[in-house]
């Protein structure tokens, strides 16, 4: 933490006084960003730490971490701190994407962790989803994808059986459900709904974020020859992902 308190009094004599502590806090860790100073993926000083250091309350620097993650600068990770960003993370909305294609493709590193895989009875909501009889079987995985360790994704997925009999024999340590169904059961058909949320309990422990920290939850039906092959839905943190979509 020795850049911060090295230079904590000449970035706080240089800044325009006229600025809110909270401004000039945000810019001050910016500037380190900029320079070169602290890296990507490295910590932050906590908001403990910042009070410390540069005697600014601890509402102060509190607001200024927060708007710093909200601006992709810092990704606040629960319980570990406040990390230096890697650049949000942007997905086509229009497309079907594969989340381990787009955080390799941006030079980042993914994991996965399986949190369940299943087979399931339809109830009379998940079948008409899938469009089968209640009280098929139907393949239930909850996986939380990663990228250098941070959480980015949790997707809950139910998959029609006819469609892939084998979904839970595979690995998905190895592959994305997105990339072992767009082989076995190729998509013909999407359609998709994006809206705001706020996590549940259980999902802000998976993603690793605080309870009033905004979501995106994309809700998702693919469809390959045979009819509906999976119903999934995909939380996103709002801090380290954005959509969009182009004509």
């Amino acid at each position: 933490m020795s850049p911060i308190s090295e230079n904590a009094h000449d970035a706080q004599g240089t800044e325009d006084q006229s600025s809110p502590l909270y401004v000039k806090l945000k810019d001050y860790v910016r500037s380190r960003v900029e320079a070169g100073e602290w890296k990507i993926g490295q910590r932050v000083p906590s908001e403990n730490e910042l009070v410390d250091i540069l005697g600014v309350s601890r509402m102060t620097a509190n607001r200024a971490l927060r708007e710093l993650a909200d601006e992709g600068l810092v990704v606040r990770v629960r319980g570990k701190g406040s990390f230096v960003a890697s650049k949000k993370r942007t997905s086509q909305f229009q497309s079907v994407p594969n989340i381990a294609e787009e955080i390799t493709r941006n030079g980042g590193a993914h994991s996965a962790r399986v949190i369940l895989l299943q087979i399931e009875t339809c109830d009379p909501d998940l079948a008409e989803a899938l469009a089968v009889p209640a009280g098929s079987l139907a393949a239930h995985s909850i996986i939380v994808h990663a990228e250098d360790g941070v959480p980015m994704q949790i997707e809950d997925r139910f998959v029609n059986s006819d469609c892939a009999p084998d979904y839970i024999k595979q690995d998905f340590n190895l592959v994305t459900p997105n990339g072992y169904l767009t082989r076995v059961a190729p998509i013909v058909k999407a359609e998709q709904h994006i809206e705001a949320v706020s996590a549940q309990p259980w999902e802000c422990k998976l993603l690793a974020i605080s309870k009033t920290e905004p979501c995106l939850l994309v809700r998702r039906r693919t469809w390959s020859t045979k009819g509906i092959v999976s119903s999934v839905r995909l939380l996103y943190p709002g801090s380290r992902y954005r959509l969009y979509s182009s004509n």
